[in-house]
């Protein structure tokens, strides 16, 4: 397994692009660290090395992708991401608590922290619906919480259920629970969620605006109803 790591990260070093390297911080607010390699390439370079291990077993494939995750590169967090989806059909309940270790202990960005729950942690809940009640601890004030990644988490890991019309409930409390946070990208992430739940059922999300409207973010209204009819944007955007 060591050997793979050590491939993928001389594979990226070789693979830098200056460009890229010199515009990717404008993207983050936070200081991220990056190879500059663009993200096809990315992709490319994890899918080639997941060749050489897709045939170990599933702790030790989670192994690699928390190797790659303690980097500290946001390149390499992608690979972590696409490896641990590209084993889903593996997927068991108690893998959750693999995905809240990632979520709590690395996540320092948006696109990480976009990727992971997308993708992994919102088809563990489509697989152990169950599951979805965790969601709520990372809302709550204190600890885990505090940490703006872990409740921009609690939102996002549900925006691809969301537009098939699973989870509304949750969504919906999710968003109640998220609805006044300070914090703009954890704003973006519930009006995200609930504008993949505007796919499914507009109406429940337009009356859940029109409800908050006067005490919900405008960063969070604006992206809830982004998609919807002129006519019902501007009424949610009246005062």
């Amino acid at each position: 397994m060591n050997t793979i790591i050590k491939q993928v990260r001389r594979s990226l070093k070789e693979s830098v692009d200056e460009k890229t390297k010199a515009g990717a911080q404008r993207f983050f607010k936070e200081k991220i660290n990056f190879y500059g390699v663009k993200v096809p390439v990315v992709q490319k370079i994890g899918k080639r090395a997941f060749s050489q291990i897709k045939d170990l077993s599933k702790p030790e494939i989670f192994a690699c992708c928390e190797e790659l995750w303690q980097s500290g590169y946001i390149e390499e967090s992608f690979i972590a991401c696409n490896w641990s989806y590209s084993i889903h059909d593996r997927y068991e309940a108690k893998d959750f608590s693999v995905f809240e270790h990632w979520v709590e202990t690395y996540l320092d960005n948006w696109a990480s922290c976009d990727s992971l729950c997308n993708h992994s942690v919102g088809t563990l809940l489509e697989m152990y619906p169950k599951l979805v009640s965790k969601l709520k601890t990372w809302t709550r004030p204190g600890n885990r919480a505090d940490n703006r990644w872990v409740r921009r988490s609690a939102a996002v890991s549900l925006i691809v259920p969301a537009r098939k019309g699973l989870f509304q409930a949750e969504i919906f409390d999710i968003a109640g629970r998220l609805l006044h946070d300070e914090d703009d990208l954890v704003q973006k992430g519930y009006g995200w969620m609930l504008k993949a739940a505007a796919d499914f059922d507009r109406d429940a999300v337009f009356e859940f605006v029109m409800k908050h409207k006067t005490t919900m973010p405008r960063t969070a209204l604006r992206y809830a109803i982004e998609k919807m009819p002129p006519e019902m944007r501007k009424k949610a955007m009246e005062k």
